[in-house]
């Protein structure tokens, strides 16, 4: 549950250029905003392949399990 905390306590951050941007229309913001998208995806790829190499791994224990 420490990845799903970290992108709670990731998206949190963001809150105020949302509002700022969305709300206030201010295009500082924007930029910010974008950024903090991008950084968001890159965090949800890392957490995707630690996904899949954790299956692999299950996957392959039960595998040489007799």
């Amino acid at each position: 549950m420490d990845r799903y905390q970290e992108l709670i306590t990731l998206i949190e951050t963001f809150q105020d250029d949302f509002r700022k941007f969305y709300g206030k229309g201010n295009a500082s913001a924007g930029v910010r905003v974008r950024k903090h998208m991008a950084d968001l995806k890159r965090k949800a790829q890392e957490i995707r392949e630690e996904v899949q190499s954790l299956k692999l791994e299950k996957k392959e224990e039960q595998q040489s399990e007799p």
